[in-house]
């Protein structure tokens, strides 16, 4: 069987690996711009500092583009230069939003690329819009922690994410986390009163070695990205899959429509040299799109377009609103900071909400290095003043990022627009709606509420008026514009993924969630690529 598969992210190689693993041939077809080679890799992040000819031009760029400016929109880190190449876009695929601020990636391993190695199953109230039960995606988020390596632990945590096979022992914890930790475990009944469960990250980092990959080695260049690959990004699966004699990959290709005939069997997927524009047509016999939610979407609206003349209008986008809450543990005053240790959340607070589906889930951040400036411009100071002050408080510095639940509704969606649709000459542009959920001003404001108590009973407190809600888009959990369900709706998909409008076509990234909980969705985009090639091929 021969399975055209658009895109190179963590939905599509893992769907393309269990493929191979089924006996089939696989063609990726991916624009995959390719990850720079990184830059001392045996150095620390201190070490940068001090061994790079120009360290200032590669932590924030040659034109200082990495650095958040006084008045800007809030944001209290951004990525660096060298991950610049995960959000470049192509200038076939425009982008015209309203109330969200979508990013797109067109790189080799997709937004993966960038994130922060989190790895959150859904539990079974999470998936009860799902048209299929936790014990049906198990044996798949064990089979993915074994090809990627989890590092983690059984803790007061598996009630909300459970406990999958092939854990790695945790990573060691930084002080600052360390400190939260034992303060939880001293009063853990006054925090399960308070509905606030606590405990270890697991993460898609290594804590031992594994397949080659060497364990973390605390160089502190996470957020640069990780030198060593001790951090699971898709990039590790695909160079795999490209030893492989029935894998081909076509990169520097962007997948813009296929053709189908009045039954709705696809026949070509039509793609264009990112490099010169032209054309190049592949025949599809089986087509996989995982190229992300908003990617994926608009492939088939502008199939529909071209053949129809018909703009399709697709509801129930989501995505996890994002609030940014700093906060300061007076306990490590003074204390030196480590640079050398993880840098990403190691570890989460899950607060319990109105139903299980409800649950606000927090990644916490302990600040090891970091661009510190800001950090300093959010101080009420001189630049000197908050200078001294940020480095007598480096060490007690932490960030939570609080993630809130997304429902499918109508009045959030993609289509297309633009002056373009005048013919059917030049592709029209992708427009996207998101509207604010009722009442979901006053769920921000008591889970922060919340969480300042949480925070207040580690011994920590929150400065005020710091607080950020991140514009939605910004957390890049996008789903739902093309449901799985069991009922046979036009533009939803089958339990396996199958579209119900096009014979040959099957949807394996978040496209087809019909709902997001507050959580990281890559380990379970992974695990349910991995069932759909498993039960659909």
């Amino acid at each position: 069987m021969n399975i055209l598969v658009v895109g190179s992210g963590a939905s599509a190689v893992h769907f393309a690996q269990s493929a191979l693993e089924k006996g089939h041939e696989v063609t990726m077809v991916d624009v995959g711009r390719e990850r720079p080679a990184p830059v001392r890799p045996g150095d620390s992040f201190e070490d940068l500092k001090r061994n790079l000819d120009d360290p200032v031009a590669h932590l924030l760029g040659e034109n200082f583009e990495a650095v958040t400016y006084p008045g800007g929109e809030g944001e209290f880190y951004g990525f660096p230069p060298n991950k610049s190449y995960v959000f470049e876009g192509i200038t076939p695929f425009q982008v015209r939003a309203s109330g969200f601020a979508p990013l797109v990636s067109f790189a080799q391993g997709g937004l993966a690329e960038a994130w922060t190695a989190g790895v959150f199953p859904f539990r079974e109230e999470e998936l009860a819009d799902f048209p299929f039960s936790y014990d049906d995606l198990a044996p798949f988020y064990d089979l993915v922690a074994r090809r990627i390596g989890i590092s983690g632990t059984r803790d007061d945590l598996a009630e909300l994410h459970p406990v999958h096979d092939h854990l790695l022992p945790p990573l060691d914890l930084d002080e600052h986390s360390r400190v939260l930790l034992e303060r939880y475990e001293a009063k853990r009944e006054t925090f399960r009163s308070l509905g606030v469960t606590m405990g270890r990250s697991r993460i898609a980092t290594l804590s031992e070695e594994r397949d080659g990959r060497p364990a973390c080695e605390k160089l502190g260049r996470c957020l640069l990205g990780c030198p060593t690959e001790s951090l699971y990004t898709p990039l590790v699966t695909l160079r795999e899959l490209l030893k492989h004699e029935r894998f081909t990959y076509r990169g520097g290709l962007f997948a813009r429509r296929f053709e189908y005939d009045s039954s709705g069997r696809i026949s070509v997927l039509v793609t264009q040299h990112v490099r010169d524009g032209e054309e190049e047509k592949f025949p599809v016999e089986h087509l996989v799109l995982g190229a992300g939610t908003l990617s994926s979407a608009n492939i088939v609206m502008e199939s529909w377009f071209e053949e129809t003349g018909e703009i399709l209008r697709l509801s129930g986008l989501m995505d996890n609103r994002q609030v940014l809450m700093p906060f300061v543990n007076p306990r490590l005053l003074r204390h030196p900071h480590d640079p050398e240790t993880y840098q990403y959340h190691q570890i989460t607070i899950g607060l319990e909400g109105e139903t299980p589906r409800d649950l606000v889930h927090g990644l916490l951040t302990t600040l090891k290095s970091a661009s510190i400036h800001p950090v300093v411009q959010g101080i009420p100071l001189d630049v000197g003043t908050s200078l001294w002050m940020f480095r007598n408080l480096h060490a007690a510095l932490g960030l939570v990022n609080i993630n809130f639940a997304d429902r499918r509704r109508k009045d959030c969606y993609v289509t297309l627009g633009g002056t373009s649709l005048v013919t059917r000459s030049r592709a029209p542009a992708l427009r996207i709606h998101y509207e604010r959920p009722a009442g979901e001003r006053r769920r921000l404001r008591r889970a922060k509420r919340r969480f300042r108590r949480a925070l207040s009973k580690l011994g920590c407190f929150v400065p005020p008026r710091m607080s950020h809600v991140r514009p939605m888009g910004s957390s890049v959990h996008y789903a739902g514009t093309l449901p799985m369900s069991e009922k046979d709706e036009p533009f939803t998909t089958t339990p396996d993924g199958r579209s119900r409008d096009f014979e040959n076509l099957w949807i394996v990234d978040a496209t087809t969630f019909p709902f997001l909980p507050a959580k990281n969705l890559t380990f379970t985009l992974m695990a349910n690529a991995a069932r759909i090639a498993d039960r659909a091929f």
